[in-house]
């Protein structure tokens, strides 16, 4: 219940802070953080991707040993 009303709280700050008719008027900053921000999150994305994809080519090829093991001892 707390985490909700935090939450709340901190959109009621972030609409606050950045709509031009309230007296902070940050809405251009905001924007160009996130600007500046983009290129660094969309590589930590593209590693996290990267990782992601290497991992579940190392557990398809682990599986299809273990199949294959599995198969030849079943014939034995």
């Amino acid at each position: 219940m707390i985490a909700i009303i935090v939450g709340i709280i901190f959109i009621a700050f972030t609409v606050f802070a950045c709509l031009p008719c309230f007296p902070l008027n940050w809405g251009a900053e905001v924007i160009s953080f996130l600007k500046g921000s983009l290129p660094v999150l969309s590589a930590f994305i593209g590693l996290i991707c990267l990782f992601i994809g290497a991992a579940d080519i190392k557990d398809k090829k682990e599986a299809k040993l273990e199949e294959k093991s599995e198969k030849e001892a079943s014939e034995a």
